[in-house]
């Protein structure tokens, strides 16, 4: 069964690029094309697809609004925002919003594809830029103590300090399987454990407590 894409930005040469590379990969299908917001919900009505590549700044109607509006009327489709504008408030308003990723437009082709098809399961994507935004945004003064270090961190295997660690940097599933000498399926069962352990919703948070407890982590690795 095929991923259904739906393509969403108002440059149609963008579109007619992604349209050429995404159709390379025999496990997604194109389904429509929109050059606004607007029309991408109408597009979503009709076709249903699985994952909606979006762009931020549009006329009409925006990412955010779009982003908004599909998740509250189709909670199935997941939304993947690929853009060129990595502002800290369109980060934070589109994934506030719903969207399960946030990727610039100089992101490798084959990449965006794995990005896709992590969507449609459910896993949450973000550049390596995009992930030291949020930390810096969210980020509070260094207490003169250091806080605890979770049971739960302490617990983890040495290799799931180790990707913990990684994920921290915001490196990719890829990116992690290369410096560990891995393969990607392993980084992804590492990530999956990790959440499940330390009861986190999605790669972000994880990131977070990851340099929240650095220290830590590199002591143990």
């Amino acid at each position: 069964m095929k991923i259904k894409v739906l393509l969403v930005d108002d440059q149609s040469l963008i579109r007619q690029g992604l349209r050429a590379l995404l159709e390379l990969e025999p496990d997604l299908e194109i389904v429509g094309e929109a050059q606004n917001g607007e029309e991408a919900i109408s597009l979503v009505t009709e076709f249903q697809p699985d994952v909606v590549l979006l762009d931020i700044r549009m006329p009409v109607m925006d990412g955010v609004a779009a982003t908004q509006e599909i998740q509250k009327r189709f909670t199935k489709t997941k939304i993947l925002i690929l853009t060129t504008f990595d502002d800290n408030e369109y980060v934070s308003a589109a994934l506030q919003s719903g969207a399960m990723g946030y990727l610039l437009k100089d992101t490798p082709s084959e990449e965006l594809a794995v990005a896709i098809r992590a969507v449609y399961k459910g896993y949450t994507q973000l550049g390596p830029g995009i992930v030291k935004k949020l930390l810096t945004q969210f980020s509070k003064p260094v207490p003169t103590q250091s806080p605890p270090v979770p049971s739960a961190l302490t617990e983890l295997t040495p290799r799931e300090k180790e990707v913990l660690r990684l994920i921290a940097t915001g490196a990719s599933n890829r990116e992690i399987a290369q410096e560990l000498y891995i393969s990607e399926g392993t980084v992804k069962n590492h990530v999956t454990n990790i959440l499940n352990r330390l009861n986190l919703r999605d790669r972000t948070q994880a990131a977070i407590i990851a340099n929240t407890f650095l220290s830590y982590l590199n002591e143990s690795t």
